[in-house]
């Protein structure tokens, strides 16, 4: 009996072990309860319960313990803490707003000890069943919210859409241009994975801080909607409307009029911000330039504020840029225009990619004159969003802003125009001056920092032009200070740092960079040594 209890009652359940055990003690007659137990090893009263259910005459069930039988659950034996828990969980919607886990990660490791000290002790597993069953689940953040949404949001969709499709019927090119996330140049993560030996990741740096002066790339995008192709000039400078505005033109120039010979109009879906944003003076003038150039009539459509992802550039083009460098460095330059221009879908995209080495200053100022005169068609239906920009030429420049009545007189002592001082002989920097003078009547004010009020009327300010240059020059030439300038020229406070901030980006657009002496001068002292060591008198 032993042998057979011990090879059978393993493959049993609770229930049904008692019940044999029960069977085989009512056939044994008086002492077989005794008998079974010690041959099955287990106490007298299972096997007197087995008896008993049999004897009962209650039919076969499925359960194992009785109704009620078995261990209870942790909600049955605490009632209060299902609300202690979700008060830790929800504190705002449960009325707890002080809850010491408001902000903290709460984990089911957190949230057992809390509620434990709090005299329900919990362990972590019952935590996440109890949160399952109301209704918890991980989850992320949802990017769902878009903040204020214009009334003529779709409406301007479905604009954008008939345009589309009007301008597609009839053969004329549809572009999608946008500017893609900076990047910095360097041994940086980046985020992804790639195929290397195992163990052997390619090592970057710890943190991601850029380092002082890290090289930038600018990835200034153009999307044929109907080639399927891309074009990408990786810039180095600031994204202005000006490095928009040439990237089309080099579009246009290296595959557009190869594409479409017979265009006679260009439409060009972007976004409400940034360097092509419907309100930047820089991006509408540019373009009337374009399509006086180019010859062909351009119209813009710009997407609502806050919908720039529904830009077909961003899902058809920057999102296939970013996933052909995930886990790569962008090292340098070169490597950010090979791998953009490595950029394949089995759909056929293909993407062109260059680098533009140019100059684009920030801080053009456009005059109400001049976008007065602007060849501009705003259209019927949200004018300040859609627009055709006619083949016009120019509009006349604007009369000369540097005159003798209007020019300050020099400030600058004569020994500071020195050669040694200036890095250039008298006549050199006559003719530097001339180039300057002529940049600054063909080029609206130019200014770094124009958001402040005084550098806009830097044309009208204490120092000549000729001043305005000479300070420039011995600044980024000898790293004079500002506050030494200023004594020597006997100039208001601050006129020389704003000369300065206004005269660096018109050499930049110049082309004329002003190179470091092997040593510094920064004092006036400093300056006066440099003359009397060349044996020359000032």
């Amino acid at each position: 009996m032993a042998e057979k209890f011990a090879v059978l009652l393993p493959h049993l359940d609770e229930r049904r072990r008692r019940l044999v055990l029960g069977a085989d003690a009512r056939a044994l007659g008086h002492g077989g309860i005794r008998l079974v137990a010690r041959a099955a090893g287990v106490s007298q009263d299972t096997v007197s319960r087995g008896v008993a259910e049999l004897d009962s005459g209650q039919p076969p069930s499925g359960r194992v313990r009785r109704v009620g039988g078995g261990r209870r659950q942790a909600r049955e034996k605490d009632p209060r803490l299902v609300g202690a828990l979700l008060a830790l969980v929800e504190p705002d919607e449960c009325g707890d707003p002080e809850s010491p886990l408001r902000w903290t990660v709460k984990s089911t490791r957190a949230l057992a000890a809390e509620l434990t000290r709090q005299g329900h002790p919990v362990s972590a597993d019952t935590v996440a069943v109890l949160l399952k069953a109301e209704g918890f689940s991980l989850q992320g953040t949802s990017r769902t919210t878009e903040g204020s949404r214009h009334p003529d949001r779709d409406s301007q969709f479905r604009y954008i859409n008939e345009r589309v499709k009007e301008f597609t019927a009839a053969g004329q090119p549809v572009l999608s241009v946008d500017t893609k996330k900076k990047e910095v140049l360097g041994d940086y993560a980046v985020a992804g994975r790639e195929w290397h030996r195992t163990g052997q990741p390619v090592p970057v740096r710890t943190h991601d801080f850029p380092a002082k002066d890290a090289p930038k790339a600018v990835p200034y995008g153009v999307y044929d909607l109907a080639a399927d192709t891309g074009w990408v000039a990786v810039g180095c400078d600031g994204d202005t409307a000006a490095f928009a505005v040439a990237t089309l033109r080099r579009w246009w120039d290296g595959e557009g009029r190869h594409r479409y010979p017979t265009a006679t109009r260009l439409l060009i879906t972007a976004d409400a911000g940034g360097a092509n944003g419907y309100r930047v003076r820089a991006w509408k003038t540019g373009l009337a330039d374009l399509a006086h150039t180019i010859g062909l009539d351009i119209t813009v459509c710009h997407f609502p504020p806050g919908t720039s992802k529904w830009n077909s550039i961003e899902h058809r083009l920057f999102s296939r840029i970013s996933i052909n460098w995930r886990g790569r460095p962008l090292t340098s330059h070169e490597v950010v225009v090979n791998t953009i221009g490595a950029t394949t879908t089995r759909t056929g995209l293909t993407v062109h990619a260059e680098f533009d080495p140019g100059a684009y200053p920030t801080g053009v100022v456009v005059p109400d004159e001049v976008m007065a005169t602007l060849p501009l068609t705003a259209h019927d239906w949200h004018g300040t969003w859609n627009y055709t920009l006619r083949p016009q030429p120019p509009a006349p420049a604007i009369g000369p802003r540097y005159t003798d009545r209007t020019q300050p007189d020099d400030r600058a002592p004569d020994w500071l125009r020195h050669p040694t001082l200036t890095g250039m002989e008298r006549p050199a920097f006559t003719a530097l001056l001339a180039d300057v003078e002529r940049y600054v009547l063909d080029h609206p004010p130019i200014s770094l920092h124009h958001k402040h009020a005084r550098y806009r009327v830097l044309r009208r300010g204490p120092l000549s032009l000729s001043d305005r240059l000479l300070v420039t020059v011995i600044h980024h030439r000898w790293k004079t200070q500002h506050q030494v300038l200023t004594r020597l020229l006997g100039s208001p406070r601050g006129a020389v740092s704003d000369a300065i901030h206004e005269m660096t980006p018109v050499l930049d657009g110049l082309g004329r960079h002003i190179p470091r002496a092997p040593i510094t001068a920064s004092t006036a002292r400093a300056l006066t040594d440099l003359i009397d060591k060349s044996n020359i008198k000032p």
